[in-house]
């Protein structure tokens, strides 16, 4: 396949703490230094890893720092990492909206990008302007985007507010319009921000569908940048991992995604408190205080028990408590609950230690969450949380014990295939 973006050496340089591009003493610097000196630029050489967590000791940050990538034509390119990576600002010099200090970029084909709500849009004009003119910027006539036109607006589900100014728009409708101008107007190369988020379920459905079929139907460049890990297993064949302005991964989006979760939570907390005597919330009949992973560990074996000890405390008398829990993979999805059956009565002021414990659980290795709930009743009967904790512990299931049956078949289990291996017996009757 061609390639659709080639990008060499790329790397953003900022100043901390200043607007403008900088002091007249460093003007001067730079100038003595490549007109007199004829030496490089020295503010080009100066800087810290972009680590938003860290006090750093230089004005200067490389946002970006020798990001080398080389995209194909038709490929759908997820792009992700923690907040302050510089995904961001990548897709930005991408679409020309800031310019990189230093390296080379390379296209082939018309960008159109979706950054941020409202990005492209003149809040004074209507919706119908605005569509028009983000096609002459993108280089269209006016009678190509006429063709378009109805069909951009069905897609964005705005058509009561065509002609209503886009400063009265709410986010979810600029960002359904600005989508369904960017996947329409025919670019070669679509790239979409995380601004996918604004929108509600049924529209992250039908731009995801459409990214799908821009990139396999008409063979179109997709880079999507997502916190969503599901979306962007979904949608993505490739991904690159960013991680403090630099590429820390590369490959399929699969193994990217699992490379980007694959940090252990062996230093997570295992021990946690909730609430006090003192703030104890008053509208809650029962409320946890305390909770704790036993064994004082974050890392499972294949069936291993996973026991967690809870205090809680009463307002009023219940009569038939329980112990819910709900556990989910690394990318967020539910993949199992368990609604307990074992009833426990406390009454009204009194505390009662708790210990909840996972058996049999069939988990392939992988990295989950667990969300743990107090109430009343059950799924069958109708059911009433008093407390809930959501995400309360972090826990992987990744390695295996040679006393365990079937422990070194989760070890090599593909989590393409399901986080559960469901016990199973096959009968010849």
């Amino acid at each position: 396949m061609p390639t659709a973006i080639k990008i060499e050496n790329l790397s953003k340089q900022y100043r901390l703490g200043v607007i403008g591009t900088g002091t007249l003493s460093h003007d001067l610097n730079r100038w003595w230094t490549m007109n007199v000196l004829r030496r490089e630029d020295p503010y080009l050489k100066i800087g810290e890893t972009n680590d938003r967590a860290t006090k750093g000791n230089s004005e200067y940050v490389w946002a970006l720092k020798d990001i080398n990538m080389e995209i194909e034509q038709g490929d759908v390119v997820g792009i992700i990492g923690k907040n302050g990576a510089g995904k961001s600002t990548l897709l930005k010099i991408l679409s020309r909206v800031t310019k990189h200090t230093t390296g080379t970029i390379k296209y082939k084909g018309r960008i159109a990008s979706l950054l941020e709500v409202g990005t492209g849009f003149h809040p004074e004009m209507t919706g119908r302007e605005n569509i028009y003119m983000n096609g002459a910027i993108m280089g269209m006539t006016r009678a190509e985007i006429t063709r378009k036109l109805d069909e951009i607006v069905d897609f964005s589900g705005c058509e009561r507010y065509l002609d209503t100014p886009v400063k009265r728009y709410s986010s979810g409708m600029t960002v359904r319009l600005g989508f369904a101008i960017a996947a329409h107007l025919d670019p070669e190369i679509l790239v979409v921000d995380e601004v996918l988020a604004v929108g509600d379920a049924e529209f992250q459905k039908k731009a995801i569908g459409k990214m799908q079929d821009v990139s396999k139907g008409e063979g179109r460049t997709v880079l999507f940048v997502s916190h969503n890990m599901g979306a962007v297993r979904n949608l993505c064949k490739t991904g690159y991992v960013l991680k403090n302005g630099m590429i820390d991964f590369c490959g399929t989006a699969e193994n990217a995604i699992g490379h980007y979760l694959a940090t252990k939570v062996d230093d997570v907390v295992t021990q946690k408190t909730i609430c006090t005597e003192d703030n104890l919330p008053q509208e809650k009949t029962v409320a946890f205080m305390t909770a704790a992973i036993e064994k004082n560990k974050c890392s499972f074996s294949f069936k291993e028990p996973i026991s967690f000890v809870f205090e809680i405390k009463a307002r009023k008398a219940v009569a038939d408590c329980r112990i819910n829990a709900t556990i989910a993979d690394a990318c967020g999805a539910a993949i199992g609950s368990v609604s307990n059956d074992e009833f426990f009565s406390i009454n009204k002021d009194e505390k009662k230690k708790i210990r909840f414990t996972l058996l049999d659980h069939n988990l392939a290795a992988g990295q989950y969450s667990i969300s743990f709930s107090v109430g009343t009743g059950n799924y069958k009967t109708g059911q009433t949380d008093f407390d809930i904790l959501i995400s309360l512990f972090n826990f992987d299931i990744d390695t295996y014990d040679e006393n365990i049956p079937d422990s070194k078949s989760c070890a090599q289990w593909n989590v393409g295939w399901g986080s559960i291996m469901f016990p199973h017996k096959t009968e010849i009757i």
